[in-house]
Parts: structure tokens; sequence; C-alpha cells
């Protein structure tokens, strides 16, 4: 059986191609109870829209980029799904793109890729989404995107975005801590690269200062956000001669590598050792005893990026001056069983 068209949408809910073209395309013009009509016709024929026909009958594209460089699969997988998610509902294709954003020429390249692609816009991932002189180029050559960036605030340069409190999340996590009695609490870095992990390193340093401890600088290690790095820097950090009684590792795969090296040691979490991650990934949950952390909305994140593009797409087309508020999250601390008062 051959694939409903656009004409059969059109002869099943009574109205003209230019009436359903204008529903598939979101315009706000078409009347509730047209819409209705013309909503329930693409339901009942399950009706797909061919992207490549859409940007081909008109100067304008349907597919999005989504462009990310991160070693952590989970995240990835999650926030594909966002994504993904919002391209179904509103009729756009999506074309996933990881990439080396250390590479010389990584605006050329996407630049190309979004010409030769014929893509409406991409929706950036950190670390590429962090990288000022990126993102100067992408909106020389007029490209439209939306970034996914660890911030506190909105930043409000004029460039759309998607913001994630990670400093006040990780605050959280180390104040949890620093109320179950620990006052030697170890911090496992994440790549540098990534906005993130120095915003998570400032929430820990502004707890600990906050309720007066010291900062150590050896209780401090740099590493990547991966499970290897994870378990080398838990056992540097164990093998002090003072070891912290707590240690918080910047995403749930490192927090996960120190696990392993305290079983390794044959230490005992909780309670001769509390551990803390975050984004609240597939690890956390895994994990005996599962891992506090603090829950990161990844796919809901990925969900409003898009929404976000989309809608700058649609103000670009309707010429729309008023600009679009940010979004901001903030991901909430969940407290589970690898961590516990210190003993005494």
């Amino acid at each position: 059986m051959r694939s409903p068209t656009i004409k059969d949408v059109a002869e099943r809910a009574g109205v003209s191609l230019k009436t359903v073209s204008r529903v598939i395309n979101h315009e706000p013009s078409v009347h509730a109870r047209t819409l209705d009509k013309v909503q329930r016709a693409i339901e009942a024929l399950d009706y797909q829209p061919d992207q490549a026909a859409r940007s081909l009958r008109s100067a304008r594209t349907f597919a999005l980029g989504l462009v990310y460089d991160n070693p952590n699969a989970h995240y990835v997988i999650a926030m594909q799904n966002g994504v993904l998610s919002v391209c179904r509902e509103r009729g756009f294709g999506l074309q996933i793109h990881p990439c080396d954003s250390s590479a010389p020429r990584l605006a050329e390249q996407l630049c190309d890729l979004v010409r030769r692609s014929r893509l409406a816009g991409l929706v950036l991932a950190p670390p590429m989404s962090e990288q000022p002189e990126l993102i100067r180029i992408l909106a020389e050559q007029k490209i439209s995107f939306v970034r996914i960036i660890s911030a506190r605030y909105d930043p409000k340069d004029g460039y759309p975005c998607v913001f994630v409190d990670d400093r006040d999340a990780a605050y959280a996590i180390t104040e949890h801590l620093i109320q179950l009695g620990h006052h030697r609490i170890g911090f496992l870095w994440g790549g540098k690269e990534h906005r993130s992990s120095p915003e998570r390193y400032r929430g820990y340093e502004d707890a600990l200062r906050e309720y007066g401890l010291p900062l150590d600088k050896k209780l401090v290690v740099e590493g990547d956000y991966s499970f290897d790095d994870g378990f080398r820097g838990a056992r540097k950090l164990l093998a002090l001669k003072e070891p912290p009684t707590a240690i918080f590792g910047s995403n749930d795969e490192i927090a996960a590598g120190v696990l392993a090296a305290a079983r390794s040691g044959g230490i005992d979490v909780p309670w001769e050792l509390s551990i803390a991650g975050f984004e609240d990934s597939p690890f956390s949950k895994q994990s005996w005893p599962a891992l506090t952390t603090a829950r990161q909305a990844t796919e809901e994140i990925g969900r409003h990026a898009a929404q976000r593009l989309i809608a700058e797409l649609q103000r670009e087309v309707d010429g729309t001056v008023e600009p679009i508020a940010n979004e901001g999250f903030s991901p909430e601390l969940v407290v589970r069983g690898s961590t516990a008062p210190r003993r005494l």
C-alpha cells in the first residue's frame, strides 16, 4: 500500500492543500475548528510529512542538526531522545552529528554541514555550545542555533540557549555531605573543556566556604567524565595519609569508578566512605549501593532546546521582533544509599 499524501489528508478533512500545509508548518493563522479537522485526518491516515519534499517546495528546510562531543553515552542518548521527540511532533527531521570539539576547523565543518544537508538550524550540546569564537562565526554566517550551556543565570548575550545551574546543584550535594558530618570531602573533576566542570567545582567550593571548612587542594583531582578517571582519582585520594571520608564525583560515571575503587580496597560504602555523583544516569541506579546524585533532566533539556530552536525559526519566518526568553533548569538532589553519616 502506498503511503498517504498531503492530498489524501486534504480530501479527508475537506480542506485545501494550502490549509493542510499551513497546519503541518504550524502557522498560527489556522482557525481552531479547521486545525482540529486536519489533525484528526492526519492521525487517522497516519500521515508523515516528507521532509525533503517540503524543503524543495519552499525556501524553508525542515531538518535540525544535533551536534555533540561527549564521552558519556547515556547523556548523548537522552539528549538525542529529547530533541528527536520534538522533531517528530513538529514534522522535522533530525541529523545526529558527533564531532571533535577541539578540531581547528570546527566552525567551517559545521557551516558546511548546515549547507550541505540543508539544515534549518543546530542544537549545540556542550562543549561546542560554550565556545565563544564558534558561536560568533555561526552567528556571522546567519546559521540558526540554540546552545545548551552550564550557567547559573540567563547569560543575556543575545544568543538563544537553555541553561543548567550545575553550580547550585553541586552546592546541594556538598552541603548534604557536610550535614552528614563529613569534613574531608574529595572532589573529582570532569573534563575542563566542559563549563559544567568548573561550575560544579565552584558549587563544591561555595559550600565548603559557607560552612567554614578549609579547601584542601590535595583532595581535588583533575580528570575527565569517565569511569576510569573516577577509579584512578579515587585510588589517589584513598592513598592519602588522611584520606577523605566522602568523595563527590562530577558525574555518575566518575562516582561509579570511585565505588569500584572502594570495593577493590575493601572499603565499606557508605559507612567508611560516602560517594556522590551527578546527573542521575543509569550508573547511579544500577550501582550497589545506589548513588546519591543530582537529577539532571537531560531528555527534557533536549526537548526544550529543540522547541526553542523551532520557535526561533518560526520567529524569523513571521518577522517577529519580540525576543523569546531563554529557559533554565536546576538539577535536584537525590539521596540514595551511597551516602551516610560519618562514622566517628
